[in-house]
């Protein structure tokens, strides 16, 4: 080929490659895939922005005036600033766990490219912010993460058997609080209220989920090339069936690596208890400084089971999280005046501090993989 059209290539930041074939058309469209944006109209962004808005003034406005309220409200004036200053630093390190889990599974001596410290905060920092403002119940974040691994030049496979390895030991922490302080609670183990509701329930739910991701460890992780020969001789329904195979495989391969990460017991598991653990040091300097804070069982109980608000269609889990968790913790016989200034306070710190930070490590991130775009071009 021509040096001119070499170089008109690079300065479009495309990848050159020969088309000797499919194969090679595939990874050339692979790194020119584009960042993942949200397509919306200008009446879909506004109506979403007064949404948001609307949610948060009545959390933080007209909620406090309900009976009841009003006077526990203006405690947040008197707020213990020493507290606060507390809740602010456990969430910096909150994010810190989250970019050591995700170095930890993406980065290894076996990934196409090692990331610096500073790329792998920019892909985090900017998942988290994707997830806080798009409504897709984090499936925003890990489809930027996943864009941005692809870009690297992690194979698609790689990619999606790594996102599985990092939710199972995000979640499985998630999951295993549910089950030894719900059933702690329940039981009389732990001091605390203990409604069946806000117990026994979670934890079986949490039971079932995990017995799931085990069961799912009996698929092979090859299933979908055994079925090659199937779908070769049975048709349109064969081969979709093939196609279909890769999610039960991906998940396969990624609970087991889950496991035998946390055998070696390797960064990524203290990077999951570090995200969790000072999420919920959070809640708890935000209690401490109006008042307070509940037992140990009842703070992680309220906390878990309000963060299930974060599945509902929200931006960000705004409204859902915040209603949810208040209702944990009154449920659980904490004072309703307390609940909502702590968790509205909790919320503040865990959902605003890092989407300024967020949407300046996507603006970052969009400039590291034209670097790397154009130091293969």
């Amino acid at each position: 080929m021509p040096d001119d059209v070499r170089l008109k290539q690079a300065r479009r930041g495309a990848d050159y490659a020969p088309p000797a074939g499919p194969l090679e058309r595939r990874e050339v469209s692979h790194h020119d895939e584009e960042m993942p944006r949200v397509q919306v109209t200008r009446r879909a962004l506004a109506l979403g922005v007064l949404f948001v808005l609307s949610i948060v003034a009545f959390l933080y406005f007209v909620l406090p005036q309900l009976t009841g309220f009003d006077k526990t409200w203006e405690r947040i004036e008197q707020g213990d600033p020493w507290w606060l200053g507390v809740a602010a630093a456990f969430a910096v390190a909150s994010f810190g766990g989250y970019v050591l889990l995700f170095r930890a599974i993406f980065d290894d001596p076996t990934s196409p490219r090692r990331l610096t410290a500073s790329e792998a905060y920019q892909i985090t920092m900017a998942a988290l912010a994707a997830t806080r403002l798009f409504a897709a119940a984090g499936a925003g974040g890990l489809a930027l993460q996943a864009w941005a691994m692809r870009r690297a030049g992690m194979p698609r496979r790689m990619v999606a058997d790594r996102t599985i390895t990092f939710l199972v030991l995000q979640y499985v922490i998630y999951m295993g609080a549910l089950i030894v302080f719900g059933l702690g609670l329940y039981w009389g183990v732990f001091p605390g209220s203990a409604p069946f509701a806000m117990t026994v329930v979670p934890a079986v739910f949490a039971m079932v989920a995990i017995a799931v991701a085990l069961l799912s460890t009996l698929t092979p992780t090859d299933l979908q090339r055994r079925l090659e020969g199937f779908a070769r001789r049975g048709g349109r329904v064969a081969r979709l069936a093939q196609r279909l195979a890769t999610v039960p495989a991906a998940l396969s391969a990624g609970v087991r690596d889950a496991i035998a990460h946390a055998r070696r017991r390797d960064p990524s598991t203290l990077g999951a208890l570090a995200y969790w653990g000072c999420n919920i040091a959070v809640l708890w300097a935000a209690f401490r400084a109006f008042g307070d804070s509940p037992t140990v069982a009842v703070l992680v109980m309220g906390y878990f089971v309000g963060m299930l608000g974060n599945l509902l269609p929200l931006p960000g889990g705004v409204g859902g999280v915040d209603g949810g968790m208040i209702g944990a913790f009154i449920a659980l016989g904490e004072p309703s005046g307390l609940v909502v200034v702590a968790v509205l306070t909790y919320r503040a710190f865990a959902f605003w501090l890092p989407t300024l930070p967020g949407l300046v490590a996507y603006f970052q991130l969009r400039r590291t993989v034209a670097r790397w775009q154009a130091a293969r071009a």
